[in-house]
């Protein structure tokens, strides 16, 4: 590993700070400004740990908006791969990639070295159940000398480097793997935040890592609450017990200051997911009639008050190629009559517009028809049974470009027979193989095409029923600066994060 000494080390991550607080929106203000022995954050959080903080599942990406994990890449603001962890890669050939590695630390004090990120990666790629950037792929790492990694594929894969940003493949120590059937992120991460301290699902504890290689964190540590009540989280804000409040819930928007609010377009779409293997919606045709009842336009408006836009695809209008790209659905069954059919609908309340949205679509189905039964959770006892089909359909939110920042990966993970998020419980041969022939192109105005054809041939079987494109609402405190308003909704503190 070539090393720099810590001094060095340190000098050379301040110089490159700014390219790591840059990447999205902020707050405004000098981001260079205030006290490097800075204050504490208090973060007001939508969704408490489900997992224990693992990497491989829905905690991932907590831990990547607490600026406490990365991986060899990251996204910027056009959603491309840009260095992370590794400073530079090279394509060798159609399956394998040679990434360079920057000199770093983990929070444990040891080095970043090949032989840690292949063994980190290694274990990713072996997690079950699959973490979701892996959904349909095959991965194996290895070091490669030189401060080098080699990552090779089953398949080519031309997006990789794209892949790699995920927070489901971020890179820990050796020390996070001690026992045998948990991953522990606590103190073996490698962000400018160490998470120090874990509170059940209540809070956690973070503490400034120092020898950071992007430079000294601003702020001396972060208190995270997770609040899954909306209002709550808005009134921590507005009475200052937090500095910052995530997911503000459109209701509570007009009780915020101008100053306090912040409006983000994301690529989050609300969808309705109908179980396509059993229950009612097995059928299509019944699938059909629960599509044609609903009104997204009516969503939109009244239940998030003109904070998103009527569903028209997977992908909405944060992703401004899909629009010109669009296909219209192929295959879509004849509508039949719902007469009196019972439906389970589930949703979760850490969004708090959901139940809503549920209760919204319970009137439009019972008005076309239907018998519909809700069932409202927290998202940590919604996603097994969720994932296990368990209910008629579901209502949920998801960031299309969360897991990879490929459109393509989403299709592969949400919709295919294989599918590590498949909620739907699709398995169709026709959407199997247009998201296959996707995955193997390479060039990007290409793949872009590919993904819009597969988007067709998903939304024509009626397994998914886009209802609108959210605009995310962020409460920051008056006197914080540097909170990263990210439409991919990966990062939120950072290095220049400060109050």
């Amino acid at each position: 590993m070539r090393s720099l000494p810590r001094r060095r080390r340190f000098v050379v991550g301040l110089l490159l700070a700014p390219l790591l607080t840059g990447c999205f929106a902020s707050d405004g203000g000098n981001e260079s400004a205030g006290s490097p022995d800075g204050s504490r954050l208090r973060v007001a959080l939508a969704f408490p740990p489900a997992e224990n903080f693992s990497p491989y599942g829905a905690d991932a990406t907590l831990l990547s908006r607490l600026g406490v994990t990365e991986g060899l890449t990251r996204l910027d603001a056009n959603g491309a791969a840009v260095p992370a962890l590794a400073e530079s890669w090279s394509r060798e050939n159609d399956r394998s990639w040679l990434f360079t590695l920057r000199d770093a630390a983990f929070q444990d004090g040891t080095e970043v070295t090949p032989k840690a990120v292949a063994a980190s990666l290694t274990r990713a790629a072996n997690a079950e159940p699959v973490t979701a950037a892996l959904s349909g792929v095959e991965l194996t790492a290895e070091p490669a000398g030189d401060g080098r990694v080699r990552v090779t594929t089953a398949d080519p894969d031309p997006v990789l480097p794209l892949r790699l940003s995920s927070p489901g493949l971020v890179v820990l120590s050796d020390k996070a793997y001690a026992k045998k059937d948990a991953v522990s992120p606590v103190g073996t991460a490698t962000g400018p935040f160490e998470l120090t301290k874990v509170t059940g699902t209540t809070a956690a504890t973070l503490d400034r890592f120092d020898d950071y290689w992007g430079g000294r964190a601003q702020a001396s540590g972060v208190d995270a609450k997770f609040i899954a009540d909306g209002t709550a989280r808005t009134n921590a804000l507005r009475t200052g017990e937090a500095d910052i409040a995530e997911a503000v819930p459109v209701s509570q928007a007009a009780s915020l200051d101008e100053a306090t609010r912040r409006e983000t377009a994301t690529t989050r779409t609300t969808s309705l997911l109908l179980n396509t293997k059993s229950g009612a919606f097995k059928n299509p045709r019944v699938r059909a009639a629960a599509r044609e009842a609903i009104d997204t336009s009516a969503l939109a408006k009244g239940v998030y008050e003109g904070y998103a836009d009527p569903g028209v695809g997977i992908y909405g209008p944060a992703l401004t190629w899909a629009a010109d790209k669009r296909v219209e659905p192929t295959g879509r069954a004849e509508a039949g009559v719902a007469d009196g059919t019972s439906v389970t609908v589930a949703t979760y309340d850490n969004r708090p517009e959901l139940p809503e949205v549920a209760q919204v679509l319970k009137q439009q189905l019972e008005k076309a028809g239907f018998k519909v039964k809700l069932e409202v959770r927290e998202y940590s006892r919604l996603e097994s049974d969720a994932l296990a089909g368990k209910f008629d359909a579901l209502v949920s939110a998801r960031n299309t470009m969360l897991d990879t920042g490929d459109p393509v990966s989403i299709l592969a993970s949400d919709y295919t027979c294989d599918g590590s998020y498949n909620l739907a419980q699709l398995c169709d041969k026709d959407v199997d193989k247009d998201v296959s022939r996707a995955e193997s192109v390479a060039d990007t105005a290409k793949r872009q095409d590919a993904a819009m054809t597969a988007e067709a041939a998903i939304l024509g079987t009626d397994a998914v029923v886009p209802l609108v494109h959210q605009r995310i609402i962020t409460g920051v405190g008056a006197e914080v600066r540097g909170v990263l308003l990210d439409p991919y909704e990966r990062s939120l503190v950072g290095v220049g994060t400060r109050r």
